[in-house]
Formats: structure tokens, C-alpha cells, sequence
């Protein structure tokens, strides 16, 4: 057996990124590319990133990202990125180049899925942007252009996997998601969230409709909640829930402006916090066999998103 080979089966875990993703060019605004910059320095001096496999990304095809969004809609976003850019909302600020990293990021997004489904990892951290989750079927909100983690979870039903988790742990409560799946019982979708915050959705009355009633799980927090609040949610709402759904695939919307040190929220879960959350996901992930793929969301300390995404990593599985 050849080396090269030799090494390639010590790797379970997984990172995808791609120079793509920093043509989505957002001058000032918080979400810009020096967070991936940030991640991906942090990783290579905490020689996190020699104990990963490149997963390599790709572009998505206009039909996959069809699978959460009109057509009419991704045009128009093609259409408003080839005339330069500009906002797309009071929020969402787009560049010439920004439509090419947003289909990178959906692409990359899948080709972690494929990673973990019939690559052999048992996860994958895409360190991917434009983020998704507030990205609703025919628009963009909120920083989000697609809604990378959405287009995945049907990605990975068309590939046969039946019961899909999404675990939310952005400040924002990811209202392009849950509307996606509102109705769907084969995505269960879970979120904590600073409440009240923006989108102003998220309320824990929001179950699902249909046969999707009791598939969605929010769990709201006051400003000022930390560690101790997310455990507490964790271990005695979610956990049991999404034990009994048995979920074959797990998605992270991995934000991580619910950091103590985020400037735009007032949420105080620590840079360990966060390793501790991942490590719950990681035992149900282990409990139920069922591999995890966690996407870049939110997170604008670039410090202390570096860190967060590290100690992420160092937990899953």
C-alpha cells in the first residue's frame, strides 16, 4: 500500500474552502471575507488544518440550487451581480463576483455532503460565504443570497436519505430554513437564537404546520444567555427529541455570533461553549451513526470566530 493512500485513511474529518468564496467582495460590512481569512490562518497556526482532508469544492448547478430556489429568482441574482452589484436588501450586499461565490458556496455545501455519505468521513466544516439560512425561495435577506444549508438537506434527500436534522446555532433564528421544511417531516429543524432579534421570527409557538407539525424545535433565549442556558436547552429539549427522530444525516448551521465577544448580539456563550455544543452533537451523531456536516453562518469577532470554529471542529466527530 503507498503512502499517500496510508494517510488518506487516517482522516475522519474534513474542511472545505475555497479562494471563491473571498470574491464575494462586501467593503466594510460584517460579514466579509476576512472571517474566512481569520478561520483559515487560525487553523493552519493551530495545526488543526494538517489534521484535516480538503474536501474539494465545486460550483452548484443551477438545478441544484433549484432544489430550495425559483429559478426566476436565481436569475435575478445572476442578472443584478453581471450590472455590478449593490444591496439587495437594506442588509445584503452583493459585488460583480458575489453570484459566482454564492453558487461555490451552495456547491461546496454538497460536495460535503457527498464527503460524508459516500466519501467516508464521518464530518465536514465548510468554511464557505455567502452564508444561507435567512435566504428565503425568492429572496435574499439578512447577508444570505442562498440558503447553502437548505439546498443541502434536499440535496441529501434526493440521494436517499430520509430524516435530515439541522441544528441552528446562529444568534439569528434562521427563518429562510424553517420556512423551507415548515411542513416537511423528513427535516427536523432546531434553533437557538437571541430573542428578541432579528428576522423577529423563531417564537417557540413556531411547531411546523401539516405533516410537519412537531418537526421544528425553537428555543429562544433572552440577551445575556451563555453556557450554562444552551447546555440547559441542549440536554433537556433537544437531545431527546432528535434521539427519538434518528436523524442519517446531521446539518450544523454553524453561526457563531451567539459568542460573548460578538459585536452585533448580546448573547454570552464562550469560545468553549461552543466546543461543548459540538460535542453534544457529536455523541448524537455517534448514538444514531449519522455524519455531520457543519456550514459557516454568522460570526463577526474575527477572533474569537476563528477560535469557536476550531474548537468546533475539534469536536465532531
Amino acid at each position: 500500500m503507498g503512502g499517500g493512500e496510508s494517510e488518506k485513511r487516517l482522516f475522519t474529518k474534513g474542511l472545505v474552502f475555497h479562494e471563491n468564496y473571498l470574491l464575494h467582495e462586501t467593503g466594510g460590512h460584517p460579514e466579509r471575507k476576512e472571517r474566512l481569512m481569520a478561520i483559515m490562518d487560525y487553523l493552519h497556526e493551530e495545526a488543526v488544518l494538517a489534521q484535516l482532508a480538503l474536501v474539494e469544492a465545486r460550483e452548484a448547478t443551477l438545478q441544484e440550487v433549484a432544489l430550495n430556489h425559483d429559478p426566476d429568482y436565481i436569475e435575478e441574482i445572476r442578472r443584478f451581480c453581471g450590472r455590478g452589484g449593490g444591496h439587495l436588501d437594506p442588509d445584503t450586499v452583493v459585488c460583480r463576483d458575489s453570484y459566482k461565490a454564492a453558487l461555490w458556496a451552495v456547491g461546496g455545501a454538497l460536495a460535503a455532503v457527498d464527503a460524508v455519505l459516500e466519501g467516508g468521513l464521518s464530518s465536514v466544516f465548510c468554511a464557505v460565504r455567502p452564508p444561507g439560512h435567512h435566504a428565503l425561495r425568492n429572496r435574499a435577506m439578512g447577508f444570505c443570497v442562498f440558503n447553502n444549508v437548505a439546498v443541502a438537506a434536499r440535496y441529501a434527500r434526493e440521494k436517499g436519505v430520509e430524516r435530515v436534522l439541522i441544528v441552528d446555532w446562529d444568534a439569528h433564528h434562521g427563518n429562510g430554513t424553517q420556512v423551507a421544511f415548515y411542513d416537511d417531516p423528513s427535516v427536523f429543524y432546531f434553533s437557538t437564537h437571541q430573542w428578541p432579534l432579528y428576522p423577529g421570527t423563531g417564537r417557540a409557538e413556531e411547531r411546523g404546520v401539516g405533516a410537519g407539525l412537531g418537526y421544528t424545535l425553537n428555543c429562544p433565549l433572552p440577551p445575556g444567555s451563555g453556557d450554562e442556558e444552551f447546555f440547559r436547552v441542549y440536554d433537556q429539549e433537544f437531545l431527546p427529541v432528535a434521539l427519538e427522530y434518528r436523524p442519517e444525516l446531521i446539518l450544523i448551521s454553524a453561526g457563531y455570533d451567539a459568542h460573548e465577544l460578538d459585536p452585533l448580539t448580546s448573547l454570552e456563550l464562550t469560545t468553549q461553549g461552543y466546543g461543548r455544543l459540538a460535542h453534544r452533537v457529536a455523541r448524537l451523531a455517534q448514538e444514531v451513526r449519522a455524519p455531520v456536516v457543519a456550514l459557516l453562518e454568522g460570526g463577526y469577532s474575527l477572533s474569537a470566530l476563528a477560535r469557536s470554529v476550531a474548537a468546533t471542529i475539534e469536536a465532531l466527530p
